[in-house]
């Protein structure tokens, strides 16, 4: 059974949350590394770490380490207070979702081998929580590529389909765009966890832990995870055709 440890990231978090991240476009998406939707990801910390409103947590794997130093970054999470552009995203979908007053759910990767253990829940959980802390945002969004396993389920249990691009007879991109209700849900195990982080656990930098117990959600997030190795700062040209995942 594995234990892990959520927190919000620090300079140290960066290097292990970065490679999860690639991993996952790489890997779970198949789009390698696309600078337009991508550029969070090489810079997390101009990205989630600066901004006061902006969050990103990671889970942690094995021993934690004085301090509460220690242990792999295994899942990432993170929030933002830009809303979905137009284009690439549709025009009444970015109107109804501004930026400064909706908070946007992106990089929800957990690592294949340690999905279906509740880690994407309870990052989401914690980060819903910092949303309805910060008290300027008035609503949730995330979009998802349904091709990846288990993500369409997951956002389907959580949140409300607004608008889903396969219905489009003009093709679209494929992307599923959800509304999350802006509130802490319950969790789906307790036992299996912790009692769950007040905002605290962002303004001091925190951890809280939970048990590696299965869990009857999967691992996903804004849309999917994998990966065991990880990838240069400095990451391969795209493929030809990318996904639009994480614009």
């Amino acid at each position: 059974m594995h234990e892990y440890r959520i927190r919000t990231a620090g300079p140290e978090d960066l290097d292990g949350a970065r490679a999860v991240m690639l991993d996952t476009v790489y890997r779970d998406f198949g789009t390698g590394y696309v600078p337009r939707w991508h550029g969070d990801i090489i810079d997390p910390a101009a990205a989630y770490l600066a901004p006061a409103r902006h969050a990103l947590l990671v889970a942690l794997a094995g021993e934690d380490g004085e301090g509460g130093e220690g242990g792999e970054v295994v899942a990432t999470a993170a929030l933002d207070s830009r809303g979905p552009a137009h284009p690439p995203n549709p025009r009444h979908v970015a109107e109804r979702y501004p930026s400064g007053t909706t908070a946007q759910l992106r990089r929800v990767y957990v690592r294949r081998e340690h999905r279906r253990r509740g880690l994407a829940r309870r990052l989401v959980t914690e980060l819903l929580a910092f949303a309805v802390a910060d008290g300027g945002y008035r609503s949730v969004y995330l979009h998802t590529d349904p091709a990846v396993e288990g993500a369409e389920g997951f956002w389907r249990s959580l949140g409300t389909v607004v608008h889903d691009e396969r219905d489009r007879l003009t093709g679209g991109q494929g992307i599923v765009h959800f509304d999350v209700p802006l509130r802490v849900p319950v969790p789906v195990s307790p036992s299996s966890f912790a009692p769950f982080a007040s905002p605290s656990l962002f303004a001091s930098s925190g951890s809280s832990s939970c048990s590696g117990s299965s869990s009857s959600s999967g691992s996903f997030g804004s849309s999917g995870t994998s990966g065991t190795s990880a990838r240069s700062a400095r990451p391969d040209p795209p493929s030809a055709r990318p996904r639009p995942t994480g614009r």
